[in-house]
């Protein structure tokens, strides 16, 4: 009998214990299966808007592959540009597509379009490397419009160092632009030498140098 009552007693403990305290198990095992459904659901939607952002950037790419494009092409491109940067915005497909929007504006003539893209590009982007590409083409975009001080100013922000040869190579241009000579050749063989220490080439440096009567220059 003793026996019984303990059981009995347990089991009136563990229905006690079932009153005060069962809601809140319940509860806290539901809110621990939406988390993690919740969180599988956030997984999926990410890695869908991942694939949704490489494909619209992948047909931007093939749409803008032409040398020369008539208006309805860049009207389609411009218009998937606005796609992407809309909907993907902190991507990497949508600062590439800025990019690609800049180089249609220049492609148009529209230099102040192209060149508020690239400043835009420069100010929004989180990435350092994305950002010096933006610089390069700016710079290169502002010695187009007759602005080699300018561009020098746009070259001395961060840039980075895989891509110190087009960075001296462009100054190089400005400081050409504006009469330098010394300093344009120093620049150019600066790049020659940034480029040597990476294995990677810079086109027409060479020729630069020797236009300005350096016969030959070490690659």
């Amino acid at each position: 009998m003793a026996e019984l009552r303990t059981e009995e007693e347990q089991l009136d403990a563990i229905k006690r214990w079932w009153k005060e305290n069962g809601t809140a198990l319940i509860a806290g095992v539901a809110i621990a299966i939406a988390a993690v459904v919740g969180w599988n659901a956030w997984q999926s939607y990410q890695e869908n808007q991942a694939q949704a952002a490489s494909m619209r950037y992948q047909h931007l790419v093939n749409l803008t592959a032409e040398a020369e494009l008539d208006a309805t092409r860049v009207s389609e491109a411009q218009a998937l540009v606005a796609e992407i940067t809309d909907s993907h915005s902190r991507t990497l497909y949508a600062d590439l597509a800025r990019l690609i929007d800049a180089r249609l504006a220049v492609s148009q003539g529209e230099l102040g379009q192209a060149r508020d893209t690239l400043e835009s590009l420069i100010d929004a982007s989180r990435r350092d490397y994305i950002q010096g590409l933006a610089r390069l083409r700016l710079a290169r975009l502002q010695l187009e419009e007759g602005s080699a001080e300018a561009a020098l100013d746009t070259l001395s922000g961060a840039i980075p160092s895989s891509l110190a040869a087009q960075q001296a190579d462009v100054r190089g241009d400005a400081h050409l632009a504006l009469g330098r000579e010394d300093e344009a050749r120093q620049a150019w063989q600066d790049a020659l030498t940034y480029a040597e220490q990476r294995n990677q080439p810079v086109y027409g440096v060479q020729l630069k140098l020797e236009a300005l009567g350096i016969e030959e220059a070490t690659l």
